[in-house]
């Protein structure tokens, strides 16, 4: 694995990824996620989820009976991605971390956060009444990222290989 791929815990390097302005702008922003995490089958999942951003951590909240509650006990390693689909300028945030979950009473702050993003006020305040009938607890999952990278293709922001491919070919150089 490359230094590129593992873990690190180095705090200022994972700081200048996350706090790029960016970066800032897609965890603000963005209403999903893609959450990776092994399922309790000890296969791959990959589902898009609802996410807030507190400052230090991404939490994701559930019903305390979902599958990925349970597997993220077993498992707590995670990646995320936020991205957008802008062709070649194109923008994502890669995170790994580890998981945390607690079972809480009524419905987290944070997921009201993350599910009202792209609602009006009047839409919003429908949603928080739905869900406050439905849940009398969930799971908050909060993410404590441990390595992130943010990609700006448009901005050249890239991948290492990418940039070294494109400086090793020749036709690129003219």
């Amino acid at each position: 694995m490359s230094s590129n791929e593992a873990p690190h815990r180095d705090a200022d390097a994972l700081a200048r990824e996350m706090d790029h302005p960016g970066a800032q702008q897609l965890l603000a922003a963005h209403a999903l996620a893609r959450l990776a995490y092994t399922g309790s089958d000890g296969f791959p999942r990959v589902i898009p989820i609802g996410f807030h951003w507190n400052g230090a951590q991404i939490i994701v909240c559930t019903v305390p009976i979902s599958p990925k509650v349970r597997a993220l006990s077993a498992r707590p390693h995670v990646a995320l991605t936020i991205d957008t689909d802008d062709g070649p300028a194109s923008r994502a945030l890669q995170v790994r971390g580890v998981a945390t979950i607690e079972i809480v009473d009524g419905v987290p702050d944070e997921y009201l956060a993350a599910a009202t993003k792209t609602m009006d006020d009047q839409q919003a305040r429908q949603f928080e009444a739905n869900v406050r009938m439905l849940y009398q607890q969930m799971a908050r999952i909060s993410i404590e990222p441990r390595w992130a990278r943010y990609y700006d293709f448009g901005a050249g922001r890239i991948p290492g290989f990418l940039r070294k491919l494109a400086e090793d070919h020749p036709a690129i150089h003219g």
